[in-house]
């Protein structure tokens, strides 16, 4: 294959709504040792590109400035042979930037082969939301067999893999979402309960659908006034997993449950996370997740594509919160 020297790439022109999206273009980037070049067919869009483009999340050091932290495409160029792969391989990858382009690099260590019977589409839409979910559900939440799970934000293309997955893995699962019909939806996708939160009590509900007993772990997007909610629906025990802070940095908490029940609040973010952590994620996808696809248990939900000229509307419908699922950037 020829490998062109400039690529059609996402800038942001400067930080604000989704009009400073600007496509643009660029080198095509050059891998490094250990990293492979993707000739990119879909990428996938995350809640932390909105964040970037509105200034509040810079990439690590390192990282191009690039939006887009997950694609799928075919492997051109690199090491790929350190990683298993060949020249000519259709992968799925994580990135820490760089996604929103027709070329990106990567380590090889992220990338992972398409499952079999996705599309390149869907599979764009897989890492961020698996890595991310695997990582914070099932290692640090540590959701373990008989064990009961509640997510916030069900809808969004983290909430929607949750369920799936958790699903998929023999867990009770409850989920919150903006609307009787986003409610809906992620009771579709195998929530046991879908809340709409604007109109009920998620505590409330949690409790009746537990015989009062909670769940074991939390998954939340939100933080904020969520926190000590959050605390009212654990069971003792149970492990609230913070991964983002819709609803604010800060909130109040009852300590006193804390100690008497044994709860515990953790999080985490992904992005800065070492190449060898995110690898060791990857082989624990292949190993536990990869089959699910393949027998047909889970699967990404995408809600809507766009070319990368209309990256802007892509990011409208981010902001408008409207989607069930992922929405996914293609290269044609």
């Amino acid at each position: 294959m020829t490998i062109a020297e400039m690529m059609k790439a996402v800038e942001i022109s400067t930080p604000g709504g989704p009009e400073v999206l600007v496509v643009t273009e660029r080198p095509v980037p050059q891998p490094q040792g250990g990293e492979v070049l993707i000739k990119v067919s879909a990428a996938g869009i995350n809640r932390p590109d909105v964040f970037q483009r509105k200034g509040a999340y810079p990439p690590p050091p390192g990282a191009p400035d690039i939006p887009g932290l997950e694609v799928a495409g075919e492997i051109v160029g690199g090491d790929a042979s350190v990683g298993g792969f060949s020249i000519g391989d259709k992968v799925c990858a994580l990135l820490a930037g760089g996604g929103y382009a027709e070329y990106c690099t990567v380590p090889v260590q992220q990338c992972l082969p398409i499952p079999a019977g996705l599309s390149e589409v869907e599979a764009a839409g897989v890492p961020e939301t698996y890595f991310t979910v695997w990582s914070n559900v099932f290692d640090r939440g540590a959701l373990s067999k008989g064990e009961t799970l509640l997510v916030h934000g069900g809808a969004s293309g983290i909430g929607t893999t949750a369920i799936q997955l958790a699903k998929a893995m023999g867990h009770k699962v409850y989920a919150t979402a903006g609307s009787d019909e986003r409610a809906r939806k992620v009771e579709e996708l195998g929530a046991d309960l879908g809340i709409n939160y604007r109109t009920q009590d998620f505590v409330e509900e949690v409790k009746q659908a537990t015989d009062g007993r909670g769940v074991d772990v939390i998954l939340d997007m939100v933080a904020g006034d969520y926190m000590n909610r959050n605390l009212k629906c654990l069971a003792d025990d149970g492990r609230a997993v913070i991964i983002a802070l819709l609803g604010g940095a800060k909130g109040t908490i009852d300590a006193g449950q804390v100690l008497r029940r044994r709860l515990t609040i953790t999080g985490s973010t992904l992005r800065p996370r070492p190449v060898a952590f995110k690898g060791a994620i990857a082989r624990n996808l292949q190993q536990h997740v990869w089959p699910l696809f393949e027998e047909g248990k889970i699967r990404p939900i995408v809600h809507a594509t766009f070319p990368l000229q209309q990256v802007s509307d892509a990011h409208a419908m981010m902001d408008a919160g409207e989607q069930v699922g992922k929405i996914i950037l293609t290269m044609k």
